[in-house]
């Protein structure tokens, strides 16, 4: 009985992930994959050279985990007010029969002065999708009574393609006004054609909004910012064809540690999930700003699949930046403003 329910279980799973092979993957820390997030927030640190990992590997004890990763650097040129910068995303869906890469290159600008900062991005790159047919199963190859039968073959007839490149492209926008931050962001604003049937079918605009809100606890103390806590509430909704989410939650951060707590609706992408997070700044150079950022979270699903069958969802996260000891001191563009970085 319980080996039938896995059999269930895991075909239901291959047919979700088959229907949503338009869907992108979405991060729980995303204040810890920035240019995911927004490529307008590309090139906004400090200092010069920033490098971004993060991954999340989702229900990993369902019989069909996904796991997903992106790495992105990024350059900050102050003249600009932002930077360029490049991002790779690798998904595998499915237990590894539907992968996907992506390799893109992203150029930001800012305007403004002392009181705000508006920050544009844009971002251009290959894709590829590919479907690893051996390791899908289909209804001829499963027994009633003992499950699937090892080493039979399908009858199933195969897709017109299974490797697929398209040209994808993407652009951004982020306003900070004193202690507020929202932006909005676009994906697959061409439309690319990622079907493996033959037949034309756009890949969905896949759309991102949040606000941010940085409340400084410490703001009457004369208090080095290093010093100072604050309380930074945040909703950041998510939306790609008939699929949306919605997180929202709350970060206390104190010096080099923040905690986080947070709810995701799922919609029609998944269960809602609770998350909690975990990050510590560990400076190299206070002086310089170099610093490595660890970041963990995981998040355990409240509705929908039961926790016990996939032991949620984690993430882990590894943030450096550093400067560029041969480069001449350039101040940041808006030196009197609240950045957003400072958000995160």
């Amino acid at each position: 009985m319980k080996f039938g329910k896995s059999i269930i279980f895991f075909t239901v799973m291959i047919l979700a992930v088959l229907n949503g092979f338009s869907q992108d993957h979405l991060y729980s820390q995303f204040f810890n994959a920035p240019v995911y997030l927004n490529p307008a927030l590309n090139g906004q640190f400090e200092g010069d050279f920033r490098a971004n990992f993060i991954y999340r590997t989702q229900y990993t004890t369902s019989g069909s985990p996904s796991t997903y990763f992106t790495a992105s650097m990024d350059y900050n040129i102050p003249q600009f007010g932002g930077g360029i910068g490049i991002i790779f995303n690798r998904s595998s869906e499915g237990n590894d029969f539907l992968n996907t890469n992506n390799i893109a290159g992203i150029y930001s600008y800012s305007v403004g002065n002392d009181d705000y900062i508006l920050s544009f991005g844009l971002q251009a790159g290959i894709s590829n999708q590919s479907i690893d047919y051996s390791k899908l199963v289909f209804d001829d190859q499963i027994n009633p009574t003992i499950g699937i039968i090892p080493g039979t073959s399908s009858s199933a007839d195969a897709l017109a393609f299974n490797n697929k490149y398209y040209f994808d492209t993407g652009a951004g926008i982020n306003l900070v006004v004193g202690n507020f931050m929202a932006g909005a962001a676009f994906q697959h604003l061409n439309g690319p054609n990622d079907s493996f049937t033959g037949t034309p079918v756009k890949l969905p605009l896949r759309s991102t909004a949040y606000v941010t809100y940085r409340l400084d606890l410490n703001s009457s103390d004369n208090m080095d910012e290093d010093d100072k806590s604050y309380v930074i509430p945040s909703v950041v909704f998510y939306k790609q064809a008939q699929s949306q989410s919605t997180s929202a939650g709350v970060e206390y951060k104190h010096r080099s540690v923040s905690a986080g707590l947070w709810y995701r609706s799922g919609g029609q992408s998944g269960p809602s999930a609770v998350v909690v997070s975990l990050i510590f700044d560990l400076f190299v150079n206070k002086e310089t700003r170099e610093k490595f950022r660890l970041g963990v979270s995981h998040d355990a699903p409240v509705s929908g699949i039961n926790y016990g069958g996939t032991s949620g969802s984690s993430e882990g996260s590894i943030n450096y930046q550093t400067i560029n000891p041969n480069r001449a001191d350039a101040a940041p563009k808006f030196e009197g403003a609240t950045h957003c970085y400072e958000f995160y």
